[in-house]
């Protein structure tokens, strides 16, 4: 294969954005086991007082705690993948439960936004063309989205030429 051949082949630009999640599975059972632990000591009270309907409610507190840690680690598994060729910019966005929406825009005509709240701190990223809209890396942090901005806005005015 000539260099010319594997230039054209290999993006401008590629990146791969996911969301931050702190907290592993076995960490979330460690939170919920020590929430368990630290409301049976009220749940044990109340119930030797006689108020035993509060040791059901403190049992759909620690209930809503695993809930609500569960369905932050699944958002964690969505992500986009954005990549930048000489012809074309592809976006392909995959949400938690894996259902993937693919968008495809010519890198001539759009034109990359970064939203900014009164602070300066980067609040959206956004790719309009003709009319249509779309946000970009809606899960990321505003450092992380702003580190994304400066990288990805440079990379397209290098394919804008």
């Amino acid at each position: 294969m000539t260099d010319a051949a594997i230039e054209k082949q290999s993006p401008l630009f590629s990146a791969l954005l996911t969301p931050h999640r702190a907290m592993s599975r076995k960490a979330i059972r460690w939170v919920v086991a020590i929430a368990a632990i630290l409301a049976s000591i009220p749940g044990v009270t109340f119930y030797a007082m006689g108020a035993w309907p509060v040791v059901g409610l403190l049992g759909v507190d620690i209930l809503a705690l695993w809930w609500a840690l569960s369905a932050s680690l699944k958002s964690g598994e969505a992500y986009e993948e954005i990549t930048l060729w000489p012809d074309a910019l592809d976006i392909r966005r995959v949400n938690p439960r894996g259902r993937e929406t693919h968008f495809s825009f010519n890198p001539f005509y759009v034109r990359f936004s970064v939203v900014r709240d009164n602070e300066n701190r980067v609040t959206a990223l956004k790719l309009m063309t003709r009319g249509k809209q779309t946000e970009i890396g809606r899960f990321l942090t505003p450092y992380d989205k702003d580190q994304f901005a400066r990288t990805f806005a440079d990379a397209l005015r290098r394919a804008k030429g």
